[in-house]
């Protein structure tokens, strides 16, 4: 694994230069004329009037920054994790030991369901975005239509993954301040006992990206792909269709930019970073080694509540 690991990094270390120099700093002109008469509205002067409100912002961040910024996500964050497996490699525990049930079935359905609806979203958001390097035409259409039925999977589980988890990921000022102190522990190469209930402070952090950030994408992708709707609201403020569709394509990219960061982060925590922890959300128990060290807090309330004995192992 950490030869496979090793190649990942070297990879990306010779051609994330390569790779970003492919984002232009600057838009080239196409040099087509395409002729014809332009159907002129009464939106489309406003819009020519009143460009500097929002589409110089639009044009200036959609030629210049956003594909570098998501290219700069990619290539930085895989290169931090697997620059952490090399050198602390991933958490090994006990599996031998007895187990403790965390996650109940209907959970983990709702979980798989929504894993399958960012796992569709993420990598076609990102085809969408670099569409034009990597030939365009059927392919980032498809891409598109994937990305939508991506959306509605996650419109579907938003409010039972809401349901079930929002009490356990309410944020702990205690533990979650510790555990950002101590980075989880994950710095470490020992197994140390870090302050953690039943999701520890980088699980919470993904599920509320997911939660809000997943809701905020959800209305201004909306806005993106139906476009031509009136809401009296955009009247009120002063705006039309084209400065709503200017301000979600905005919004919706640096919420991706986040909700990327993460989900990348997740993958690494779930697939390197602790051995078995994938299984976990498979069969839905995890080992009383793994929790006493990585949710020590949660530990403590199942021994308080006599669903478990205390476990001595030999880190102690």
């Amino acid at each position: 694994m950490k030869k496979a690991m090793l190649f990942i990094l070297m990879t990306l270390s010779m051609h994330a230069r390569e790779f970003i120099g492919l984002v232009p700093l600057v838009q080239e002109d196409s040099g087509v004329d395409k002729g014809g008469n332009l159907l002129i509205s009464p939106e489309l002067i406003h819009n020519i009037l009143h460009y500097q409100a929002w589409g110089e912002l639009f044009v200036y961040l959609q030629v210049h920054w956003f594909r570098l910024l998501f290219a700069v996500i990619v290539v930085g964050v895989i290169l931090v994790f697997a620059i952490h497996y090399l050198i602390i490699g991933a958490k090994v525990f006990n599996e031998n030991r007895p187990h403790v049930l965390v996650y109940p079935l209907f959970q983990r359905v709702i979980h798989w369901i929504a894993a399958l609806s960012f796992v569709l979203i993420i990598p076609t958001g990102l085809i969408m975005e670099f569409g034009k390097y990597l030939g365009g035409g059927e392919f980032v259409r498809v891409s598109r239509y994937i990305h939508a039925v991506g959306t509605v999977i996650f419109i579907i589980v938003f409010i039972p993954l809401f349901y079930i988890w929002v009490r356990e990921m309410l944020l702990s000022l205690r533990d979650d301040a510790k555990w950002m102190y101590m980075l989880g522990g994950y710095l470490n190469k020992k197994h140390i006992k870090v302050p953690a209930g039943k999701f520890n402070f980088g699980q919470k952090m993904w599920f509320w990206m997911a939660i809000l950030g997943g809701f905020v994408m959800i209305i201004t992708g909306g806005a993106m792909y139906f476009q031509n709707f009136d809401i009296a609201l955009l009247n009120k403020l002063n705006l039309d269709q084209v400065d709503l569709l200017r301000i979600s394509a905005i919004v919706h990219n640096f919420m991706g930019m986040a909700v990327l960061a993460l989900f990348i982060t997740h993958l690494y925590m779930s697939l390197f970073a602790i051995k078995g922890s994938l299984q976990s959300m498979i069969t839905g128990s995890k080992s009383i080694h793994e929790i006493k060290y990585l949710h020590h807090s949660y530990y403590k309330k199942l021994l308080t509540k006599g669903f478990i004995s205390e476990y001595h192992d030999e880190d102690e």
